[in-house]
C-alpha cells in the first residue's frame, strides 16, 4: 500500500474529515489510495501553542506510529495567491489546517475511511510502500534459490565454486536478478519489514564441522505478543509459522536443522546461533561467516 506520513495532530484530522486538503512543498504526480501514517514525532510547539487548531482534536486520542485511515488522493494543485486567499476566505478551518502559501503545493483527499485495526508502523519521508507480512511473501515468490558470483554470473546450484566466488546481494540486486541463497534472501525481507514496527530479528545457525559447515539464516518478528518464523528460501518448511514464544521459535528451527541438514549427525558444542543485524553488501561468504559471529550469541541452555 502507498503511505503518507504526517506529523500529529494532522493525522487524526484527516481520520475525523476536519482535514480535507495536506499541503506540501513538494508536487506529487501519484493519484489513487492513499494511507495516512500519524508519525512518533512530537506536536511542534508552535502547533501546541495555536489553540484555534489544537481545538480540533480537544479530546480526540492521537496515534503516534500508527497507520490510521485511508483515503484516494484525487489532485496536487499548485498554489497561486488567488487559490491561497480563496482557502481562506471559503474554507478557513482547512487554512489552519494546513501551510497555505503560493509556491507549495495542495494534495486534496476523498473518501477517507478510518481503520478498524490501526497499523504500528515506523514511516518515512515522501510517500512510502508498506508491507504486511503475506504480501512481503508474495514478494518473496519472485526470488528463485541461487546466488551471483563476482562477475555477477547468476548460478542455480551451490557448488565447489561457490565459497570462493559468492558475493551477498543488496536487496536491489536480488530483486533484478531474482535469484539468492538464505543470505541474500534474508536481506531482501530486512529491507521489505522495515517499516513494521514488529521488532524483527535475523538469525544465523551454523554447525561448525570443519568442513561444509552447514548454515541457515532466517528472519522472525513479534506481532500481537505472538512470535512469527518468516521462511522462503527453505522450500521444505516455506510460509510463516507462528508460536507463543521465542525461545519455541528457536528450538524449533534448531530441531528442524539437526533433522533435515544435518541428518541428525551433529556435535552440541559446534551447533552455533547468533543474532546478526545488517551486513554490509557485496561481501564473500568468509566475510560474511565473519559477521554473524561477531553478533549476540544465543545460548540454547540459557533461553
Amino acid at each position: 500500500m502507498k503511505v503518507l506520513s504526517l506529523t500529529e495532530p494532522c493525522a487524526t484530522l484527516i481520520k475525523e474529515k476536519k482535514k480535507l486538503i495536506e499541503t506540501r512543498s513538494w508536487k506529487t504526480d501519484y493519484r489513487g489510495e492513499l494511507y495516512i501514517h500519524a508519525s512518533a514525532t512530537s506536536i511542534p510547539r508552535d502547533w501546541k501553542e495555536d489553540k484555534e487548531f489544537m481545538l480540533l482534536v480537544d479530546n480526540i486520542p492521537l496515534n503516534f506510529g500508527y497507520i490510521i485511515c485511508k483515503c484516494n488522493l484525487v489532485d496536487c494543485i499548485y498554489m497561486t495567491k488567488e487559490y491561497v486567499e480563496s482557502i481562506k476566505k471559503n474554507n478557513y478551518q482547512e487554512y489552519i489546517c494546513g501551510k497555505y502559501e503560493e509556491g507549495r503545493y495542495a494534495w486534496v483527499l476523498e473518501n477517507i475511511t478510518p481503520l478498524e485495526q490501526p497499523i504500528k508502523a515506523k514511516g518515512q519521508l515522501n510517500i512510502w510502500n508498506y508491507y504486511n507480512e503475506f504480501e512481503i511473501m508474495d514478494l518473496m515468490e519472485n526470488i528463485e534459490y541461487g546466488w551471483v558470483d563476482k562477475d555477477n554470473k547468476k548460478h542455480v546450484l551451490v557448488d565447489e565454486t561457490y565459497s570462493d566466488n559468492y558475493i551477498l546481494q543488496s536487496p536491489k540486486e536480488i530483486i533484478k536478478n531474482k535469484v539468492g541463497v538464505c543470505w541474500d534472501q534474508v536481506e531482501l525481507e530486512r529491507y521489505y519489514f522495515k517499516e513494521n514496527d514488529w521488532n524483527v530479528k535475523t538469525y544465523f545457525l551454523v554447525h561448525y564441522d570443519g568442513d561444509k559447515c552447514p548454515t541457515h539464516t532466517f528472519l522472525t518478528f513479534e506481532k500481537n505478543n505472538k512470535y512469527y518464523w518468516f521462511e522462503h528460501s527453505w522450500e521444505r518448511f516455506k510460509g510463516i509459522h507462528e508460536y507463543k514464544s521465542l525461545k519455541e521459535l528457536l528450538f524449533d528451527i534448531r530441531d528442524k536443522f539437526i533433522k533435515y541438514e544435518l541428518d541428525n549427525d551433529y556435535v552440541v558444542e559446534n551447533l552455533v546461533l547468533h543474532e546478526y543485524q545488517k551486513p554490509k553488501y557485496h561481501i564473500s561468504v568468509q566475510e560474511f561467516y565473519n559477521h554473524c559471529d561477531y553478533g549476540t550469541y544465543i545460548n540454547f541452555e540459557e533461553l
